[in-house]
């Protein structure tokens, strides 16, 4: 009935089919990392940070998910084409990449759609150094088609340890209109957070599986009783988590 409901449920199929093998290794990896006490990293530019914001700090999700904020990538900017400069500054990742804890066998998800950016080619390469779990979340085909605009010459998908491909359209809009050349509807973020949360909920199923009575999956605060019970397992899992609550 709706034409970007049917093209996304299409892209959630392909997904479905084509990235089992890679989902199931980044469920491996951060049931691993939860197990071991260590850290978990996820991060965005502009509006791929939307799936940042989306793992983090919220009721049903997981509490050892650390985000990565760069403040001039976020959308409240002004004028908001600052965003796009900074994502395109070699050596800005580099700087966020120093206020990050990171240590060997860590885990970082970049998510970036073209995978073109120095901020997210800079975080990953830093973050490498350092011995931490790259995984990507990117469109490979779209990838391809563009150059990297960092001076390595580096897109993310080569770069990482894991690729989760998003099998959207080159461009991200997935469905045309006649009458107007420019495609229209973003499939990445709704795409990306199924697969993204399909993650968290298999990880959670594997650290019960593992024995852990109580994982570190946070309590809707607007429950009776659930700040408390945040509380008290943000203080189990303080070693791993960088935030305050």
């Amino acid at each position: 009935m709706f034409q970007y409901f049917d093209r996304i449920q299409e892209i959630l199929k392909e997904v479905e089919v084509n990235e089992a093998d890679a989902i199931n290794q980044t469920i491996e990896l951060l049931t691993d990392a939860n197990l071991k006490g260590k850290g978990i990293y996820i991060f965005g530019a502009s509006h791929a940070g939307i799936l940042a914001e989306e793992l983090y700090y919220r009721a049903g999700g997981m509490m050892t998910v650390n985000a990565i904020f760069g403040r001039e990538l976020m959308l409240d900017q002004s004028p908001i084409t600052v965003t796009s400069k900074m994502e395109r500054l070699e050596g800005y990742g580099t700087t966020l990449a120093s206020t990050i804890p990171f240590k060997k066998d860590d885990v970082l998800i970049l998510h970036s759609v073209s995978g073109r950016n120095p901020v997210t080619i800079d975080l990953a390469l830093s973050a490498k150094e350092k011995g931490v779990k790259i995984v990507a979340l990117t469109n490979v085909n779209y990838s391809k088609q563009v150059t990297s605009r960092h001076s390595s010459g580096k897109r993310l998908f080569e770069l990482a340890d894991i690729i989760l491909d998003n099998h959207g359209d080159t461009g991200d809009a997935c469905c045309s209109i006649e009458g107007i050349e420019q495609k229209v509807g973003p499939s990445s973020t709704v795409v990306g957070a199924t697969i993204l949360n399909t993650i968290i909920v298999e990880v959670t199923r594997k650290l019960i599986e593992h024995g852990v009575e109580y994982p570190p999956i946070f309590y809707s605060a607007n429950l009776d009783g659930g700040d408390q019970l945040n509380q008290e397992l943000f203080k189990k899992y303080e070693n791993v988590i960088h935030y305050s609550l």
